[in-house]
């Protein structure tokens, strides 16, 4: 149900783009004060080797195996439960760190094209002198830190749920982080859209390092996510009894499919044809959202409609309907970009003929859950569904991806917090009834953005 890691929210993690850039500097600033002294002494001093801050880090790893920790669950990998919740430090050397736009998920094939891109723009040619930073990289199942080894300042403090990718590349390591850009300082219920980036990018760091080890803190800091869920699971009772494939394939397969879709797109009474006719020159008063991913056909909803426009003008279309065709042009899988653009090109028309299917603005969402142990298959963020796992149980429901939950069980959770929310799906079994709405509609509907009509 939720991402690598359920550490929650913590808004005193220092990885804003205003913190992290600081730290660039000051990890610029020494590099090139070591090279004018290195340069001034005219010879390379030989420097001698740190001590980790573990004495057993750099003994012989055991082969990768499974065995039984003491906190009563099987661990795989290279290290002891026990020290990844306390932390592991590792000596490195800081090359240096770089930003990309990135898809929210890109594949593996990708993330290592990215990982392989941030080393080619920071590693310098074999024949010249790589300038980098002694550095102490802590490694936890809460957080993964770098530390100046000299001065012992905190230079870089991500959270590990904000790590999206490691790569090793032979003696280089790449950790990619998303990055938490500052709030947008503008007045309250006013929406701010020019010269963004699509919604579907956000920025990531890639800082590079290099170790003898880069391997085992690769597989030390994957192993951290791991334990962090299994951490969560304890946390919450959930008993040991692992769940296999198999157990979760045969919970799916005893499921019938509840998608409120179905009901709907198989009456064809609510398959309309509407005709709008309207001065040429006046745009139609629409605002729409994506119908958000697990939705069965991906197109677009009508969000809001301008007071006086043609759109409400013709009393033929509502909040919620959803459009499949535009005077013969097919909606359905486009991007949101593209269906407003092709909105927009109706200012010139005078007759506009839709097809739509009518849909209320709320979106009724059936999942069952015979037992605790049995994941959601979705996750959450401040009322929010973030993700969503391919056949998982939650898709079967109709969950989507994008929409804000606005009941639980009958009980209204707008003004719910984040933790609770997650507790109540977290303990939920049997059948889960949702209430669900895109974002960017429930956001119109309660005047926390304005309208911007097409």
């Amino acid at each position: 149900m939720r991402e690598p890691t359920p550490t929650p929210e913590d808004d005193k993690t220092p990885d804003t783009d205003e913190e992290i850039e600081r730290a660039f500097r000051e990890a610029q600033i020494q590099r090139e004060r070591q090279a004018r002294e290195r340069l001034e002494r005219g010879v390379e001093e030989p420097v001698p080797p740190r001590r980790p801050n573990r004495s057993d880090l750099n003994a012989p790893v055991e082969p990768k195996t499974m065995r039984q920790s003491s906190r009563g669950y099987h661990n795989e990998g290279p290290q002891e439960v026990e020290d990844l919740i306390d932390g592991i430090t590792f000596a490195a050397r800081y090359l240096g760190s770089t930003q990309i736009w990135s898809d929210r998920n890109p594949s593996k094939n990708v993330r290592m094209l990215q990982a392989q891109e941030a080393v080619s723009r920071i590693k310098v040619p074999e024949d010249e002198t790589q300038p980098s930073t002694e550095i102490d990289l802590s490694v936890s199942t809460e957080k993964i830190q770098v530390i100046n080894a000299t001065s012992q300042e905190v230079m870089m403090d991500h959270a590990l749920r904000t790590i999206s990718y490691i790569a090793d590349i032979g003696t280089i390591l790449v950790i990619m982080a998303r990055r938490r850009p500052p709030r947008p300082q503008h007045e309250p219920g006013t929406e701010v859209t020019a010269g963004h980036r699509d919604k579907k990018q956000h920025k990531i760091i890639c800082h590079v390092f290099e170790a003898e080890e880069a391997q085992l803190i690769a597989q030390s800091i994957g192993q951290c996510f791991q334990v962090a869920y299994q951490e969560f699971l304890r946390a919450n009772g959930i008993t040991e009894d692992h769940l296999s494939q198999m157990d979760y394939q045969e919970i799916l397969n005893s499921q019938e499919i509840f998608h409120e879709d179905l009901e709907v797109f198989s009456n064809s009474e609510n398959a309309k044809e509407v005709v709008i006719d309207k001065p040429k020159g006046e745009i139609m008063g629409l605002v729409i959202v994506e119908s958000g991913w697990g939705s069965i056909l991906p197109t677009v909803i009508i969000a809001n409609m301008m007071h006086g426009g043609p759109a409400e003008r013709s009393g033929k279309l509502n909040i919620g309907d959803q459009l499949m065709t535009i005077n013969d042009t097919s909606l359905v899988g486009l991007p949101l970009h593209t269906c407003q653009g092709i909105i927009k090109g109706l200012k010139n028309h005078g007759k506009v003929r839709l097809n739509i299917v009518q849909c209320p603005p709320v979106t009724t969402v059936l999942v069952k859950r015979p037992d605790i142990k049995y994941q959601l298959g979705f996750s959450v963020q401040n009322g929010i569904i973030c993700s969503l796992m391919r056949g998982g149980i939650a898709e079967r429901g109709g969950v989507r991806v994008g929409h804000r939950i606005i009941e639980i069980n009958g009980q209204s959770v707008v003004a719910t917090a984040h933790e609770k929310i997650v507790s109540m799906l977290a303990n939920s079994v049997g059948e889960i009834h949702m209430k669900t709405m895109p974002q960017s509609m429930y956001r119109l509907l309660t005047g926390q953005e304005q309208p911007i009509y097409i």
